[in-house]
C-alpha cells in the first residue's frame, strides 16, 4: 500500500529525478516506437486544430471539446495496452480514440454528423466508439463512465483474462458520488481497474482550489479505499508511461485497482462554447505552460537530444499529420448526412444484429461476448 500524502508528495518532487527512461517498460522501446509516438502526438494535435477550424467555420454543432496539451496521455496509455486491456473515457475523447487506432476520417465525419462517422454521425465529439478496437467512448456524463470501466475490468477478471480497464476521468469528476462507489467496489472485488485522473486543474472554467478539498492530491482520496495510487507529470512522456505501466501490471498481476493522477493542461477552454477561458486563467499562465510544459515539445525535445529525431524529421511528422487532417475534414465535407429514416438504426449495435446482450443487457458475459 502506498504512504501517506504527505509522504507521497515528497516522493513526486524526487520523481523529476528519477530516470524514467531506464525504467524496464521504456527501456525496451525502439528508436521507431520513440517517433511513432511523437506522430501519434502530432496527429492528434492536428485533428484538434483542423476540427476546431471546422467547428468556427459552421460546420459542426454540438460541444466540442479538444484534447490540445494532453496528448501525451493517451498515446502513452495507447502503447502499453493488451489484447484484454480495454479504454473507457468521458467527452474529451478525440485523442484516445486516435491513440488506440481509430481513423481520422471517421472521427471527422462524426464531427460533422456524417454517416461515415464513427457512430453514423448519431454520437457527435463526445461519443466516440471503436468496440473492436477496446475503446468504449466517449460520455457526456460527468463520472458515469467509471463505474461502466469498472465493469469492463470485472469482466475481464470474470472471463479468467489477464486485462484492464484504464478508466479515464478529469479532476472535477472525481467529486461525483458514483466514483467513490467504483472505488468502494473496486477495492472489496480487488478489480483490475486503472482510474486515470487528468487533472487539468481546471474542470468546466473552476480552478481545482475552489471545486476540491484537496490534501495534496486527489488521487489521495484512494486511500480511504486501500487502494494504490500515484502522481506523475503528464508532461513527460517517459514518467507517464511508467507509471501507467506499473499499474497495469498490477492489474494483470494481482487483480488490483488503481488510482493515477496525471498533471496536465488543456491551452483551449473547457470547451470550444467556454468563451471565459483566459478570463479565469490569465494568458501568462496559458503561455507558461504552452512554451514549458507542452508534452508535444517536450518529447520532440527529448528525442532530439537522444539523438533519435532531427529537426528535419519532426518536420516531416508534423507536415503528414496536418495533410491527413486535411484530407479528413475534406472526406467529411463530402460525406451525407444518415437519411431520417435511419434515425433508430445503429443506435444499440446488439439490437440492430439481434444478439444476446439485446435482451439480457450482458454484453460481457453472454456466449457472445468477446473472447
Amino acid at each position: 500500500m502506498t504512504s501517506s500524502s504527505e509522504e507521497k508528495n515528497g516522493a513526486a518532487e524526487l520523481g523529476a529525478k528519477v530516470n524514467y527512461s531506464a525504467t524496464p517498460v521504456n527501456q525496451s522501446l525502439t528508436a521507431e516506437d520513440k517517433i511513432l509516438f511523437l506522430r501519434q502526438m502530432y496527429r492528434i494535435r492536428r485533428f484538434e486544430q483542423a476540427s476546431l477550424k471546422s467547428y468556427n467555420q459552421g460546420k459542426l454543432g454540438g460541444f466540442l471539446h479538444l484534447y490540445i496539451g494532453q496528448e501525451s496521455i493517451a498515446v502513452a496509455t495507447a502503447s502499453l495496452m493488451g489484447k484484454h486491456d480495454h479504454i473507457i473515457t468521458a467527452y474529451r475523447d478525440h485523442g484516445h480514440a486516435l491513440a488506440v487506432g481509430m481513423g481520422m476520417n471517421e472521427c471527422m465525419a462524426e464531427l460533422f454528423g456524417k454517416r461515415t462517422g464513427c457512430s453514423k454521425g448519431k454520437g457527435g465529439s463526445m461519443h466516440y466508439f471503436a468496440p473492436d478496437k477496446n475503446f468504449w467512448g466517449g460520455h457526456g456524463i460527468v463520472g458515469g463512465q467509471t463505474p461502466m470501466g469498472m465493469g469492463i475490468a470485472f469482466a475481464m477478471k470474470y472471463r479468467g483474462h489477464k486485462g484492464s480497464c484504464f478508466a479515464f476521468l478529469g479532476d472535477g469528476a472525481v467529486n461525483q458520488g458514483v466514483f467513490s462507489e467504483s472505488l468502494n467496489i473496486a477495492a472489496l472485488w480487488e478489480i483490475p481497474v486503472i482510474f486515470v485522473i487528468e487533472n487539468n486543474r481546471y474542470s468546466m472554467g473552476t480552478s481545482l482550489a475552489r471545486s476540491s478539498s484537496i490534501k495534496g492530491s486527489l488521487a489521495a482520496r484512494a486511500e480511504g479505499y486501500n487502494i494504490d495510487w500515484e502522481l506523475c507529470n503528464g508532461a513527460d512522456f517517459y514518467q507517464t508511461r511508467a507509471v501507467l505501466g506499473a499499474a497495469l501490471e498490477r492489474a494483470h498481476e494481482q487483480n488490483k485497482p488503481s488510482v493515477l493522477e496525471v498533471s496536465t493542461y488543456r491551452h483551449y477552454g473547457h470547451s470550444v462554447a467556454d468563451a471565459n477561458a483566459k478570463k479565469y486563467r490569465t494568458e501568462a499562465e496559458i503561455e507558461e505552460y504552452k512554451q514549458f510544459h507542452d508534452p508535444l515539445r517536450v518529447w520532440q525535445k527529448t528525442l532530439e537530444d537522444e539523438g533519435v529525431l532531427t529537426e528535419e524529421m519532426a518536420t516531416s511528422i508534423d507536415r503528414e499529420a496536418k495533410a491527413e487532417a486535411v484530407a479528413a475534414v475534406e472526406f467529411a465535407d463530402d460525406s451525407d448526412f444518415p437519411d431520417p429514416s435511419e434515425i433508430f438504426q445503429d443506435v444499440y449495435w446488439e439490437v440492430d444484429n439481434k444478439t444476446e446482450a439485446a435482451s439480457t443487457g450482458r454484453y460481457f458475459f453472454g456466449d457472445g461476448a468477446p473472447a
